[in-house]
Formats: C-alpha cells, structure tokens, sequence
C-alpha cells in the first residue's frame, strides 16, 4: 500500500501545487442562478470538479456546505468525493474535526476509514491537545491516509491561542513540532512528505513559526479572493515551496458556472504557482 505522501508527491509532480476548494455556499448559488437546495449544491460542487477533472492534483471540499442540507446535502459530498477519486486527484476533505476518546476515533473512522465519506486526508484541530488526535493520526497512517492540523489559521482571531507562548515556544510551533516528530518516525522526506500536514493561512505577513523540520505538506487557504498571491506564498515558505498547497476556493467559483471559464481560471492560477 502506498503512503499518503508518496501518492500526493506523484499527482502534484504531475498536475501542479494548486488545491481547488470546493465550497459551494449559498452566495455562490445564488451567482450560478442555482437553487438553494440538495439540486443546486450537486450541480455547482460537481461542476467544480468535472470542470477541472485531470488537471488538479488536489480537491478540497468543505464539509459544512453541504452539511447546511442535512442527509441529502451529505449524499451530494459522498459523489462529489467519489468524483475526485475517479478523476484520480487528492480529496483533502475540510472538516477540522477535534475530540477525544471514543468521539475522535468515530470521527477518524468516519473519513479516514472505508466508508462512504473516505476522504484522502482531512483537516482537524489540535487545540484539545494534540494527544487527543492519536485516533485519527493513527487510522491515517494506517490506512495510507493524511491529516492536516490547524496551526496557523487565516482568522484574526487565531493568535490568541495559536501565537500564545509556553516554555519558550508558542502554542503553533509545538503543533508543528510534534507533528515533525511523527513524520520523523514515517521516513519523511523533502520530496516525499510524511502523513501529518499542517494549515498555515496565505493572510499572513510572516509566518513567526518554523516549518523547517516539518516534512509534511502544508495547506495553504487563502489564494485569491481572501488576497493572497502566488508570490506572497513564495515569500511567506521560502525553501518549503514545493510542499505547500495553495488553496482557492471562491475565486474559482466566481468564474462558474460556464465550465470553461472555471478550466481557464484554474489553469491561470495553476500557472502563475509554477
């Protein structure tokens, strides 16, 4: 079985950095002239990834969207994630799920299992501790999985607990330090990236943490509507470059729902990273 970072290493080689977010809320219907319901939702998230199918290495969606419509609005994520299976891309599935015990392992096994949620990877949050995430660190590594832990999030609000410091070190950068520590034990590498990835907003001036010793990937939110550019994220990682996800999500959607217009502007956004 391959790892998650082998598989990631490979599409990215092939396809590009840039991760489309898929986050087909109700302003963004609105624009397409869509329905506020299961109907409309299936066809902007879909269209999202069928337009760009085979030229994107990763797919992020954001499972709150489809949440908002209740048991249909789950059964149009459970196809939207077998959409990106088959167009053999990457699902990195935005859930940023955070627990304990029994709790976080039925979430861990809910999108990291062989459910109908499996997602690649997903997001999750350490700010119950980091202990408390083993469950979900654990399945991911057992099953070729990835995880993602928020450690500098793009709300301005985040450096009162992420930027708090202890021991000499803030909060974010014993996240990524215990997370290195893992990717450490996983035989990461510089090219090929261990199972625990870090979330690091683009709406950052400076990053005021170290990722050097991280050897995971990194998912970066915030490329387009939210401001951020390709160069600020060649500024912000340096040397971390090429494991970073810049991810966007609205400023794709903006250019549906004409298909070729969401191809165009992907594909210029997929460029300008290179």
């Amino acid at each position: 079985m391959s790892t998650y970072g082998e598989r990631l290493a490979a599409v990215v080689a092939e396809r590009g950095r840039l991760c489309v977010g898929v986050d087909p809320h109700l302003a963004i219907l609105q624009e397409w002239g869509l329905p506020a319901d299961a109907t409309g939702l299936e066809r902007c998230a879909r269209t999202l990834v069928e337009a760009t199918a085979g030229e994107v290495a990763v797919y992020k969606p954001q499972s709150a969207f489809f949440e908002v419509f209740g048991s249909a609005g789950i059964a149009v994520l459970e196809r939207v994630l077998t959409d990106i299976r088959e167009a053999g891309a990457i699902s990195l599935l935005d859930v940023k799920r955070g627990d304990i015990g029994s709790t976080m392992a039925a979430y861990a096994h809910a999108y990291l299992g062989d459910g109908p949620l499996a997602s690649d990877a997903i997001t999750i949050s350490p700010y119950l501790g980091f202990g408390s995430l083993q469950p979900a660190v654990d399945l991911a590594i057992a099953n070729g999985r990835g995880v993602y832990v928020l450690v500098r999030t793009s709300n301005p609000e985040s450096d009162e607990v992420q930027m708090a410091h202890a021991e000499g070190r803030s909060v974010a950068q014993q996240v990524i330090d215990t997370a290195a520590k893992i990717n450490a034990g996983q035989g990461a590498s510089a090219t090929v990236p261990g199972p625990i990835g870090a979330v690091v907003g683009l709406t950052h001036q400076a990053l005021d943490v170290d990722l050097s010793s991280l050897q995971g990937s990194i998912l970066v939110p915030g490329l387009g509507a939210q401001g951020g550019t390709p160069e600020h994220v060649a500024e912000l990682f340096g040397a971390q470059t090429p494991l970073t996800l810049p991810s966007s999500s609205r400023d794709i959607a903006k250019a549906g729902p004409d298909a070729a217009a969401i191809r165009e502007r992907t594909a210029a956004l997929a460029a300008a990273l290179r």
